[in-house]
């Protein structure tokens, strides 16, 4: 220290100031590296399928499929409550334990272990032990909105699971939920809760001018349920094949004319043409000096974007 000039009470307070400034933000806003972590994000992707279609059975349609996602808890995530004929109950994923639990109103309580084995020997356990507590739940067991996909009894690919990752990806969900609920709240019109998509594997909330669409002709269930509002979505994913680094994204629909060419905040964000949607990587937020910011700048200014362009309400464009 002394030979660089620094005396060491100087030098001190510089070691306090780089580890108050850097550090905590980091360790708050964790690495999630799409390669070291596809392989138990596809596994979990699978089990939250099953969870996710045991709500979708068990539900009544709602518009934009609102009773399909689940929702972030202080330990994981959860369908919230169901009903299967007169016994109600909620599975909920424990991403700090890594059990999904499956709780009766009636106090009876049953868990099963999220560990490394086949999403079929996963499948069989929860379907098994539901059938135990008289839950019948009648799904389709092909996953959906993946490629290739395979039904879930058959599935002995996908069977790896490091709980390390599975809480990282928990911890950055929880954090990010807050930022998005802090977005919602800005807006006056009508808005989704903040959702996560067990089909697409993403978190997200949509903004809706309250206008009808018409889906395009041909298009399939999941498309006439959720595409038949025109909105302004902005939402996180931790990356695909195609994508392969977690992001966040925005988009309008139905796409307006010339958003590409918007003008967008924060530097980072830029429109990617192969996917049709506005993108920020997560790691740019990550690094920033203020990533809730960076978060909010991205959302309201694509949101902006795509809801004047879309000729929305004036009133509606105005921040709560």
């Amino acid at each position: 220290m002394l030979r660089l000039g620094i005396p060491p009470t100087h030098m001190d307070t510089i070691v306090r100031v780089i580890t108050t400034s850097v550090t905590p933000q980091l360790a708050e806003w964790p690495e999630l590296p799409y390669e070291a972590w596809a392989p138990t994000m596809e596994t979990l992707h699978m089990k939250l399928q099953i969870i996710g279609k045991i709500r979708l059975a068990l539900t009544r349609r709602q518009p934009q499929w609102a009773n399909v996602p689940l929702y972030l808890t202080a330990r994981g995530l959860t369908t919230s409550p169901m009903w299967s004929g007169r016994t109600g109950f909620a599975i909920d994923v424990d991403l700090i334990d890594h059990d999904v639990i499956i709780a009766l109103n009636d106090g009876r309580v049953e868990r099963v272990a999220l560990r490394a084995r086949p999403v079929a020997d996963f499948y069989q356990e929860l379907i098994g032990r539901l059938r135990g507590l008289d839950i019948k739940p009648e799904i389709t067991t092909v996953p959906s909105e993946v490629d290739d996909p395979i039904p879930f009894p058959e599935d002995t690919v996908h069977a790896t699971y490091e709980p390390e990752w599975a809480h990282r990806f928990w911890r950055l969900l929880a954090r990010i939920d807050l930022v998005l609920s802090e977005h919602r709240g800005r807006f006056t019109g009508r808005a989704s809760p903040v959702s996560f998509w067990w089909g697409t594997f993403d978190l997200s909330v949509t903004r809706y001018s309250g206008r009808h669409v018409e889906p395009p002709a041909g298009a399939g269930i999941i498309r006439r349920v959720g595409g038949d509002a025109e909105a302004v979505c902005v939402g996180f994913w931790p990356g695909n094949v195609a994508v392969p680094e977690p992001a966040f994204f925005a988009y309008g629909y139905p796409a307006p004319d010339g958003i590409q060419a918007a003008t967008i905040n924060p530097a980072g964000a830029a429109w990617n043409s192969a996917i049709g949607e506005f993108i920020l990587p997560y790691e740019a937020v990550r690094r920033s000096r203020d990533p809730r910011q960076a978060i909010l700048d991205f959302a309201e200014s694509t949101f902006q974007a795509g809801a004047t362009r879309q000729g929305w309400d004036p009133a509606l464009l105005i921040p709560y």
